[in-house]
């Protein structure tokens, strides 16, 4: 099946959402955190079944694979799980996804989505994944950010 052209574009702008959010974590990461994407979505070459499906495909799900996973998977210094899904705008996530992160959420982890990179930095740092933007942050609220050991 080849995308068109919409679905191409959409694939682009998640993507640039997706590199902004991870040169947001980058930079406003809190100490500690670990975050990685798993590529569910990258092309595969190589080899084929007569089907015409990927022989990495088949290894892959032999070895966990798992369709729906999230874009972006963290895990907080204190042992917490969280999820995020990015889509571009106005698109929602499929079955598979809404799947994997209602698994996440019963297994006591967190999980969203968002079509905006704004609502998806309100999000982490409302789950305390990135220190707060300093720019919108009051005086006070610098001060105990910027004080070390509090």
């Amino acid at each position: 099946m080849i995308p068109t052209l919409e679905r191409k574009r959409n694939q682009q702008l998640e993507a640039q959402m997706q590199d902004a959010v991870v040169q947001h974590l980058e930079l406003r990461a809190v100490p500690g955190l670990v975050f990685f994407h798993v590529p569910n979505g990258s092309k595969l070459g190589g080899a084929r079944t007569r089907s015409g499906i990927p022989l990495a495909a088949i290894r892959m799900k032999r070895h966990g694979l798992r369709k729906g996973v999230s874009d972006l998977v963290f895990l907080r210094p204190d042992g917490v799980f969280f999820a995020l899904e990015l889509k571009a705008k106005g698109k929602r996530p499929t079955e598979e996804q809404h799947q994997f992160m209602g698994d996440v959420i019963e297994a006591h982890g967190y999980a969203a989505w968002t079509d905006s990179l704004d609502r998806a930095l309100e999000i982490l740092e409302a789950w305390q994944l990135i220190r707060p933007n300093i720019h919108s942050m009051s005086l006070a609220e610098q001060e105990k950010w910027a004080s070390p050991g509090d």
